[in-house]
């Protein structure tokens, strides 16, 4: 008998009984006979298996679809609609297992399930072995907290930069998720100091409450540690490596100029416009990359101006500055305003100050060391 009619027979025969018994029975001889024969199968055939393996699914309880899945994770082959039926169960006991430990499983059923079921559909995904990066885009928007955790917990799930950008922005108030955002050694520099940053700012909240009276001692605490954590990421990033040997060739042949400037941070370059400006202007690198973070943009400002660079540039080195409010056209005008107002001697006063206070830095560091 060919295997269209052993299957016809067997599908016509098992769903004329009432007995959900029967159809889960009915369920494992057509998975036997579909594994039996899988290398030898056509599109057509395993097309055909699909139907009916996937109509069998839907006629079973809870529980044999549990089982069944549990023995679906010791086949090597499996029909690509049973495991996408599997694993968007509405029950987590039939999905759980497949969405964890099932490699068959495709990105795009990944997606759709952290798009369209339950946050305990989520966690079971974000524990897989490799997560892809469209997969932790959705995971770290729509989870819950456990299930953001999970995700960056995990080492085998990949990071887009809007999934870092995300995450980054959760963890500014989440202390446990921040914690584990520092501990993913991957993630790019600039996200690094757009969560340092923010931190800082809310350790120096909570430090200043508690003892309003050692306010300045904790803030120099604070700025060296944040200091040395930027130098040692720095010299680590070999995106920055790379990004410096292009500003400093520019710089070299005499066209590191404004426009440079701001074509590198028109195109979204945060390294090259770090650098760029840290270069232009004589300002320690570390004070110019926390400029570009912080949620104020004050400091930027001056620096621009300590420089001479015409406001076009600054409203294109602001568009940089992801998460922040000051990209609207209310705030670009209020920053205009400021830095019309803001006089060239006042901001080169305010450089010189930067970078004594780096010079400053260095000698204690080098003392220590």
């Amino acid at each position: 008998m060919s295997i269209r009619g052993t299957l016809i027979d067997e599908l016509e025969s098992d769903l004329a009984h009432k007995p959900i018994g029967c159809r889960a029975r009915a369920l494992q001889r057509v998975a036997d006979l579909f594994t039996q024969n899988s290398g030898q199968l056509s599109d057509e055939q395993i097309a055909l298996f699909d139907d009916v393996m996937a109509r069998l699914l839907n006629q079973i309880d809870v529980g044999a679809r549990a089982t069944f899945g549990r023995r679906l994770l010791e086949m090597t082959a499996v029909p690509p609609a049973v495991v996408r039926n599997l694993a968007l169960d509405e029950s987590i006991e039939v999905a759980g297992p497949i969405l964890t430990e099932f490699e068959g499983v495709s990105e795009e059923t990944l997606v759709e399930g952290a798009m369209t079921r339950s946050q305990s559909h989520l966690l079971a995904i974000s524990r897989r072995r490799h997560v892809p990066q469209c997969v932790t885009d959705v995971l770290v928007e729509r989870g819950n907290k456990e299930v953001a955790m999970s995700t960056t917990g995990n080492p085998g799930a990949k990071f887009s930069d809007f999934g870092y950008s995300t995450i980054v922005r959760r963890a500014r108030s989440d202390r446990d998720l921040a914690a584990c955002v520092w501990k993913r050694t991957e993630i790019p520099r600039f996200h690094l100091l757009t969560l340092f940053a923010a931190a800082s700012q809310a350790v120096r909240q909570e430090l200043q409450s508690i003892n309003s009276q050692r306010a300045n001692e904790i803030e120099s605490m604070i700025g060296r540690a944040r200091d040395e954590l930027q130098t040692y990421s720095r010299e680590h990033s070999q995106e920055y490596l790379a990004a410096f040997e292009r500003v400093t060739s520019l710089q070299d042949s005499g066209r590191l100029t404004e426009s440079a400037v701001l074509g590198f941070a028109s195109a979204g370059q945060f390294y090259e416009t770090a650098l760029a400006l840290s270069l232009i202007g004589d300002a320690p690198i570390g004070f110019v990359e926390r400029s570009m973070v912080n949620d104020k943009c004050d400091h930027l400002l001056v620096l621009a101006k300590s420089i001479g660079l015409s406001f076009d540039a600054v409203r294109a080195i602001l568009s940089l500055r992801t998460d922040r409010t000051d990209g609207s056209p209310a705030d670009l005008e209020e920053a205009g305003a400021s830095y019309q107002k803001l006089r060239p001697e006042t901001a080169r006063k305010a450089i010189q100050y930067c970078r004594l206070w780096e010079r400053t830095i260095l000698s204690e560091a080098a003392r220590k060391n």
